[in-house]
């Protein structure tokens, strides 16, 4: 017993000189300077304390996390308001000052004298354009008065809200405008007659029209986007297409190059996947001509014959399960299809010409779940390739891949507590890897160190690897780090939706709050068709209270065992379709 309560009286003593020990600090993510000027009357302050430091913000307490991490929301009144953080452990104390000047929206600023103070176009950047092509203006200026545009069209001023003084219209181009890489002049006039003329910032030209030219992918990663439209994930994404496809050119705007893919379809193409061909080639076209449909071990696939290469874009059905591909600059000579015995994921296969020139291929599947395609060409031989349900539905029979999202200088998300996605991704990877690995699994892995991979360099690893799932690990984060959180699983094809549901479902027997099952996600990783695909965003690393969860080594595996469960209740569903 004496042993006993001694050894008690050690723990106590040794417990109560660590605390001693750790002197009260603060240090702040959120924000990263004292005088801050917002126009937003809401705020948050998030950062680490000590471990075993109490925290009050203006007096109030607020929750310290075994991690240290802590976030608090500030409602602010117009004007300064000033913050006071104060952190104790014991008779010690640590005091961080904080000002947050919460400003008004001004009051509109019109313009006072005859003047020109903002030109805007749609679309924006250095254009490149056809007769009949149309730029929206807005011009800022003084009210009342006549704006002409290339002293062709007038401008109309509109309604004042928020502000006199603005004028709109649509410009149409035409054959006889002199645009040779130049600026347009925007005049304004008053009732006076007096004028003053301003350039647009943009540059514009004409495109020939008699003469197009015509653009060829180049690379390995040419892609199509359907229009101009931008996030922080990029364009909206059509799909990749193979090198050597020529296109024809209409237009650019900023980086992008328009290119008519039918009578009645345009997209574009970033200008650093494509180079111009000679004048003088042809617009592409093609008759079709026969078509084999048969299979391999792995594969199976359908090939129509076509004399030149064409653009092209496909897309996933479900209930039936489908393979669709648009074949632009195609019109049908096919007679007949001849389809093998051989095949093991292909039903069936047939075409229809949607329009002039745009053949559309119909694949049914064998059995409802999509396992991934590609699309290519062998010479002038379009390809597509099916890949075959593994005829074992087991993890010791697949080839998975754990993507660890960011790494090296591509950081990723931080915490309150000074926690790295980059970091946190690596680990629960490193414990999915071994986990999987257990099972019997083959797995792949973006990277099992500390070190930077391009989102490019993965899709191609895993577009020459080919494994049968991938799964990316990641952590979301949010500027309201004290009512956002949740875990959340994406994908970006519907027939990829059943393996991330199934992960998403296992996921949220953690306790963890519903993010969602987010689909068409433009995200890199999700853009290959070649294998099911699903990138986890386990929680919010901005949140304290879930940024304290993921730093436990032990959750972490809890994370890692619920994705594969995921994985596992996908296989069984795939055996009973």
């Amino acid at each position: 017993m004496n042993r006993m309560i001694l050894a008690a009286l050690v723990f106590a003593t040794s417990l109560v000189q660590a605390q001693q020990a750790e002197k009260p600090v603060i240090r702040l993510v959120d924000p990263l300077r004292e005088n801050n000027s917002t126009r937003s009357s809401k705020v948050f302050v998030s950062g680490s304390t000590c471990k075993s430091c109490a925290l009050t913000i203006n007096g109030t307490d607020v929750k310290v996390y075994s991690t240290g991490g802590f976030a608090h929301e500030l409602k602010l009144i117009p004007g300064y308001n000033n913050v006071e953080l104060v952190a104790t452990q014991g008779k010690q104390q640590a005091v961080k000052k904080l000002s947050f000047q919460y400003v008004l929206p001004s009051p509109p600023d019109t313009v006072k004298t005859l003047d020109i103070v903002q030109i805007q176009t749609f679309p924006e950047g250095n254009l490149v354009l056809q007769p009949g092509d149309k730029i929206r203006f807005r011009v800022k200026g003084l009210t009342g008065c006549v704006v002409m545009v290339n002293n062709k069209l007038q401008l109309f001023e509109m309604p004042a809200n928020p502000m006199p003084g603005i004028y709109q219209g649509e410009y149409t181009v035409s054959a006889a405008d002199s645009f040779v890489t130049t600026k347009i002049p925007v005049t304004i006039k008053d009732s006076s007659g007096k004028a003053v003329t301003k350039l647009t910032q943009a540059q514009v030209s004409l495109a020939a029209e008699a003469s197009p030219d015509l653009l060829v992918t180049r690379g390995r990663l040419a892609h199509l986007l359907f229009g101009l439209g931008d996030d922080r994930l990029g364009g909206a994404k059509i799909g990749y297409i193979d090198s050597l496809i020529p296109l024809q050119m209409t237009g650019k705007i900023g980086s992008l190059y328009r290119i008519k893919l039918s009578k009645y379809r345009t997209a574009y193409i970033p200008d650093d996947v494509v180079d111009f061909l000679p004048k003088g080639t042809f617009p592409p076209s093609s008759l079709t001509g026969n078509w084999r449909v048969y299979g391999d071990s792995v594969y199976d696939y359908v090939q129509v014959a076509l004399t030149a290469r064409l653009p092209y874009q496909s897309f996933q059905e479900v209930g039936p399960s489908r393979i669709v591909v648009d074949v632009f600059g195609a019109t049908s000579n096919t007679n007949w299809i001849t389809q093998l015995e051989n095949t093991k994921a292909i039903k069936n296969v047939w075409y229809e010409q949607r329009e002039d020139e745009v053949l559309r291929i119909t694949i049914e599947l064998q059995h409802s779940q999509h396992w991934g395609h590609t699309i290519y060409y062998n010479g002038s031989m379009l390809v597509i390739r099916v890949k075959q349900q593994p005829q074992q539905l087991s993890l010791n029979r697949l080839k998975i891949a754990v993507d660890a999202g960011h790494g090296g200088g591509n950081t990723g998300a931080g915490g309150p507590a000074n926690s790295s996605e980059k970091m946190l991704a690596l680990a629960v990877s490193l414990k999915l890897q071994r986990t999987l690995q257990q099972q019997g699994a083959f797995v792949t892995m973006t990277r099992t160190t500390e070190r930077f991979v391009d989102n490019k360099e993965r899709i191609l690893f895993y577009r020459d690897s080919l494994p049968d799932l991938l799964i990316s690990i990641h952590l979301n984060s949010s500027a309201d780090p004290v009512n956002v959180g949740g875990t959340g699983v994406f994908y970006r094809y519907v027939g990829f939706r059943p393996l991330s549901r199934f992960i998403y479902q296992r996921m949220l027997e953690l306790g963890l709050r519903e993010y969602g099952n987010t689909g068409s996600f433009n995200f890199m990783l999700n853009s290959p068709t070649e294998y099911p695909n699903a990138l986890v965003e386990m929680l919010f690393i901005s949140n304290p209270a879930e940024e304290e969860l993921i730093m436990d080594e032990k959750f972490q595996q809890q994370i890692a065992d619920k994705i594969v469960a995921g994985i596992r209740d996908f296989l069984e569903s795939c055996k009973e379709g």
